[in-house]
């Protein structure tokens, strides 16, 4: 139905042969007729090779570049004393309650110890493989977002040493760590020579774990997903003071650098990370010309 007839010479019609139309090599892909700096912003498909080569090296600059600011010990005993003063003036300098309260309970404070060191890392690299595998269209603007939120961080810990509570022996902090012999921050026991130890403002922890904690709620469908995600970020703040690691002010430092890295990603797709289409549309050159050869 719908063939296209000849009539022959001897009066009866008969299928057309096929025709070589240009409109039949025509790729069943979008037409590409955007500028380049369109095309420059648009979400690309993100490749495997690419995306573990740059979070290595990013990671590995990320520590470099912390590390490699100097210590400033005196300055950042100053600045912890500070936002110690800070907090009791606001009424919300409740760490040294939380701290020794929790390390009261030996299984719960070593676990927040594994929690502190492992879960990090753990699951900001499963949500960067979730979202690589499932959101391929949001991946690169929700790593943006990562990345500029720990980059902004490196100017704070360079401009505002800041010593952990653990560190302001004045206070009577207890470094859980050291206390139960745990594997824990490498800020802590035989590792604290590896990083910097006045790197507390702002609060990476916080950072990723509340980038982790939004991207789930945003994109998973489960209500059990949302859930979890809202839990991981709190859990973790809960941890970091917890374990005397961070005052409730490097948090906030922490969710400001985030806010920074969603308005970078927002300026440059013109979109939330999570309102962009699940997946990349493919497109290819424009068109042939629908004409046929003459």
């Amino acid at each position: 139905m719908g063939d296209t007839t000849v009539r022959t010479l001897e009066g009866r019609e008969a299928p057309a042969p096929p025709v070589d139309s240009p409109i039949a090599r025509v790729p069943a892909r979008v037409a590409d007729d955007r500028t380049l700096w369109q095309r420059v912003r648009a979400p690309r498909h993100p490749r495997i090779w690419f995306e573990i080569l740059l979070i290595a090296v990013s990671y590995w600059t990320y520590s470099l570049i912390r590390n490699a600011v100097p210590e400033q010990k005196a300055e950042a005993l100053r600045n912890a004393d500070w936002i110690w003063r800070a907090e009791q003036s606001l009424g919300i300098a409740v760490e040294k309650t939380v701290n020794h309260a929790v390390d009261s309970v030996t299984w719960l404070i070593v676990g927040m110890n594994y929690y502190y060191a492992t879960l990090h890392f753990i699951v900001t690299i499963g949500v960067l493989v979730w979202l690589y595998r499932w959101h391929p269209g949001r991946y690169a603007a929700t790593r943006l977002v990562l990345f500029s939120t720990t980059g902004v961080a490196l100017l704070g810990y360079y401009l505002y040493p800041l010593a952990p509570p653990r560190l302001m022996t004045s206070e009577k902090f207890i470094d859980t760590v050291l206390v139960h012999h745990t594997w824990g921050s490498m800020a802590s026991g035989d590792l604290k020579n590896m990083s910097n130890q006045y790197a507390a403002m702002p609060s990476m922890h916080i950072g990723w774990s509340l980038w982790c904690g939004l991207t789930i709620f945003a994109l998973a469908q489960a209500p059990w997903g949302k859930i979890l995600g809202l839990l991981y970020p709190t859990l973790t703040l809960v941890v970091i003071v917890a374990t005397a690691n961070h005052f409730w002010l490097d948090a906030v430092g922490g969710m400001i650098c985030l806010a920074f890295g969603y308005a970078l990603a927002y300026a440059w797709y013109g979109s939330m990370p999570h309102r962009l289409a699940r997946h990349v549309v493919r497109r290819a050159d424009p068109p042939l010309s629908l004409t046929a050869p003459r």
